[in-house]
Order: structure tokens, then sequence, then C-alpha cells
């Protein structure tokens, strides 16, 4: 069982920047596909980022180009560094874990953490 833990969501001004953390409680954690989603207020979950274990990336349109998503093995934590930032980007932020591949689907990812709330005002 794969736990997870957001840290990092808070209240910024449009234009600013933040960085999320995800922790893994997995030793196996270097292993994993990493992602990224959120979720709106009366929206549905959305795909924003995800890393392999390879360290191959990949974004949502909304996010290429001012998201990027890294992570360091040792540390068994995963970034999402998010920067000229949007009222549109405020949502709950998860991280969530697969066994293998990369995609975009939520149902495709195995473990989920609590979500860390971003807010961007205008």
């Amino acid at each position: 069982q794969v736990q997870l833990v957001e840290s990092g969501g808070g209240l910024v001004q449009a234009g600013g920047s933040l960085r999320l953390s995800c922790a893994a409680s997995e030793r196996t954690f270097s292993t994993y596909t990493m992602g990224w989603f959120r979720q709106g207020p009366g929206k549905e979950r959305e795909f924003v980022a995800a890393i392999t274990s390879s360290g191959t990336t990949y974004y949502s349109d909304s996010a290429k180009g001012r998201f990027t998503i890294s992570r360091d093995n040792a540390k068994n934590t995963v970034y999402l560094q998010m920067i000229s930032l949007k009222p549109e980007d405020t949502a709950v932020y998860y991280c969530a874990a697969r066994r293998s591949g990369l995609g975009s689907r939520p149902d495709t990812y195995n473990y989920w953490g609590q979500g860390t709330q971003v807010t961007v005002s205008s």
C-alpha cells in the first residue's frame, strides 16, 4: 500500500508561483509512475502531469510551458512546480501513483493522496 501526502498548496496571486510536493511511503517509489491531477469547484478531476520511473514526462495542454513535474527518488518525493498561475488553476491538487506506464486517466492510477488546495486570486 502506497501512502501519498501532498503539501505546498496555498493562496497566491495571479502570475505567482507555487511548488507542490508529494511524499510517498513506498520504498519502491522509484518504480512507480507518478502523476498530478486537479479538481476545481464543480468540475471533474483532470490530469495535469505525469512522470515515469525513467523520467519521461507528460503534460496536459493547460500545464505545458507553465508547470514542471520532477521527482527525487532518494527522497521518495515528486514535485509540481507551477509558474504564471491563473485563477482557473484554482483547484484541489492530487498526487497519484501507478505501477507502470504513462497515462492521463484517473482510473489507471492505483494510489491517491488526500489533496492540497491551490487558490489563485485575480
